[in-house]
């Protein structure tokens, strides 16, 4: 998954996105509003964490105008105010979870995991296909109970393809979801982790569940 943090205090932004990219997310992030902005404008996250009291724009005009603007990324508001008038603002604004600091990390990243659930459908932390299982919060794979070890970054890979199973993933669609704007690495990156990926699989096994379509890209579904 791809997450942008918004926090205008570096060095609590930094904790969050090192917490963020130790669970294997691609993580982004910006110190205010308007940064904040362009990078929506250039990248699809699948959470965006933010503070409300922030220079230039704060967190529930930013969320009404992304909202205004068609962006429908999960929010999650986190922030020292507490009131209920805040959570009733913050969550009107277009906003999805509301935790005020200080927080749990633990629950931080529960919260994200809850978050990314209700927004591909998935009512546990548990996706499937075939006789392949993959765990979020227990960073594990199975297929056919047989444990696969996964880096962090196949983990992603195969997290984002069984989110989106059926769908055909283009090589730019990957990139921007697995990595983020700091990245300079080769343009044959996407290519080497699928192919990483496809060997500790589906290498054995009658069925493949990795696909290549020519010319579009790569799929993962049962044939």
């Amino acid at each position: 998954m791809r997450i942008l943090v918004v926090e205008d205090e570096k060095n609590l932004n930094r904790i969050i996105s090192e917490a963020m990219e130790d669970e294997g997310y691609s993580t982004d992030s910006c110190f205010n509003g308007l940064e904040a902005l362009e990078f929506c404008s250039c990248a699809q996250y699948d959470v965006i964490i933010l503070d409300v009291n922030m220079p230039k724009m704060d967190g529930f005009e930013l969320v009404r105008t992304l909202r205004s603007r068609g962006v429908n990324s999960p929010v999650l508001f986190l922030t020292a105010r507490d009131s209920v008038a805040d959570r009733v603002e913050g969550l009107d604004s277009g906003g999805d979870y509301y935790l005020v600091k200080p927080f749990d990390f633990q629950e931080l990243m529960a919260v994200v995991r809850a978050m990314t659930r209700k927004f591909t459908g998935n009512r546990t932390n548990l996706y499937t296909i075939a006789d392949l299982s993959l765990d979020v919060s227990a960073k594990t794979v199975t297929r056919a109970g047989r444990r696969i070890e996964l880096t962090a970054k196949e983990f992603s890979l195969l997290e984002y393809m069984l989110r989106n199973r059926g769908v055909v993933l283009t090589r730019e669609m990957i990139e921007n979801n697995l990595w983020n704007f700091d990245y300079e690495g080769g343009t044959n990156i996407v290519d080497v982790y699928v192919g990483y990926l496809r060997r500790k699989m589906d290498t054995g096994f009658d069925k493949k569940l990795i696909h290549t379509v020519w010319g579009s890209g790569w799929v993962l579904r049962e044939e």
